[in-house]
């Protein structure tokens, strides 16, 4: 595919591109916008460098791929309730991602994309990982394929979002957080392609299976969909912004800088339900 108003560099076989020639913080013409989806398309995640994007820019860019969500755990900043703030310091008990998963997948509609801005970052790591489900679902046997592709599993974002409260030192008071059934192989609603949509983070059982059964397949398909093969690893500098496809990819952010500190912002567009 060609570009001609943004300069797209693919960074490995099946994820990821490096996104030249654009400045996120302006205002994109309609011909811009139409090959950021584009490449988002054929790539997954995109990645830039050298962005300077406060919250008004972020949300004003982040409109260009629908409308944005709010995030059923954590309040964004006053007058800013679609801002997810990022930041782990020295003091921190744990950091926002650090398990594979899809971003909020225990919605009914999850999400489309999210957008990271990170503006500190760490001398050395800090890294981000992410993984083609795509590709995880191609590497399958023919006959798993079909008989993953009756399953449905249950997505609960209560277990992850109440441990993380608690380690936060959040009190916990009984609110009621989202959960939902979607199938266990999503397919595009365009291009009929599909990719596993399970993952450890939110995905907590397979339906219609024996409670050891699906324990047993869940853990093999959640390893699986992390397979080094199908990854990308992203290092970032302070301005980078990272924008991934939520519906057909996993990340998973590493925390291997402690005391250091890694702080920015996300947001993330609506999407819909899966098919």
């Amino acid at each position: 595919m060609s570009y001609e108003t943004i300069e797209v560099k693919r960074v490995s076989p099946h994820i990821g591109a490096l996104i030249g020639g654009i400045d996120l913080s302006r205002t994109l013409s309609n011909r811009q916008v139409e090959e950021l989806h584009d490449a988002l398309d054929q790539h997954l995640v995109l990645f830039f460098r050298d962005q300077d994007l406060d919250y008004d820019s972020a949300k004003q860019f982040g409109r260009h791929f629908g409308k944005l969500a709010i995030h059923p755990n954590t309040p964004g900043p006053e007058g800013h309730p679609e801002i997810l703030p990022i930041h782990t310091d020295a003091n921190s008990k744990l950091i926002n991602g650090e398990r594979w998963h899809s971003d909020v997948s225990c919605n009914e509609e999850p999400s489309y994309a999210s957008i990271l801005h990170l503006k500190t970052v760490p001398d050395i790591g800090g890294d981000t990982i992410f993984a083609s489900q795509y590709a995880a679902y191609d590497a399958l046997s023919p006959r798993l394929k079909v008989y993953l592709d009756q399953l449905t599993a249950l997505h609960d974002g209560g277990p992850s979002y109440r441990s993380s409260n608690a380690k936060r030192g959040i009190a916990e008071t009984g609110k009621t957080y989202p959960s939902a059934v979607h199938p266990v192989v999503r397919t595009h609603p365009k291009t009929g392609r599909k990719a596993l949509f399970v993952n450890a983070g939110f995905t907590t059982r397979i339906n219609g299976l024996p409670d050891r059964e699906g324990k047993a397949l869940l853990t093999f398909l959640t390893e699986h969909a992390a397979r080094p093969d199908f990854q990308t690893r992203f290092q970032w500098q302070s301005g980078s912004v990272a924008v991934w496809d939520n519906r057909f990819t996993q990340h998973l952010a590493i925390w291997d800088y402690h005391p250091q500190t890694r702080s920015g912002f996300r947001v993330t567009v609506k999407g819909d339900r899966p098919i």
